[in-house]
């Protein structure tokens, strides 16, 4: 599974951009969608890549999301999300377990570099570094 995060805002951007931005559901910066890698969504991925911060995210990093940044659809509703975890890993969309199919997330802590590519800053592909991203922006 792939989790992509939006790094930079809205002004500047192409409508190309814009619109596969909102077709991956990341709307606001710093807002992060994990989906299923499908040649469509890593299609999507190539026209964002100076834009978002990817990679694979693992399981434990992927409970953790669950747990402290999904917003159920119902505000009455408590979130499992050892078992939401494992029902999204099989197939179930996220609108089935009554969960928005966004995490909003913090600034990272520590400070990133907006302007430049993986290896000195944040944008692009990070494959498995993307775990420690995410934590510190938990």
């Amino acid at each position: 599974m792939k989790a992509i995060i939006r790094i930079t805002g809205q002004i500047g951007l192409t409508k190309k951009v814009k619109e596969t931005l909102d077709r991956l559901r990341i709307r606001r910066k710093y807002s992060c969608v994990v989906v299923k890698e499908t040649p469509v969504v890593m299609g999507m991925l190539k026209k964002v890549v100076n834009f978002v911060a990817y990679g694979d995210i693992n399981k434990e990093t992927f409970v953790e999301l669950l747990k402290n940044r999904a917003q159920p659809i119902d505000k009455t509703k408590k979130v499992n999300a050892a078992k939401a975890a494992e029902d999204i890993e099989k197939g179930k969309k996220y609108s089935e377990l009554g969960l928005k199919p966004f995490f909003r997330l913090h600034p990272a802590r520590g400070g990133i570099n907006t302007k430049v590519h993986f290896p000195k800053g944040v944008l692009g592909n990070h494959k498995e570094k993307i775990n420690d991203l995410i934590k510190r922006m938990l």
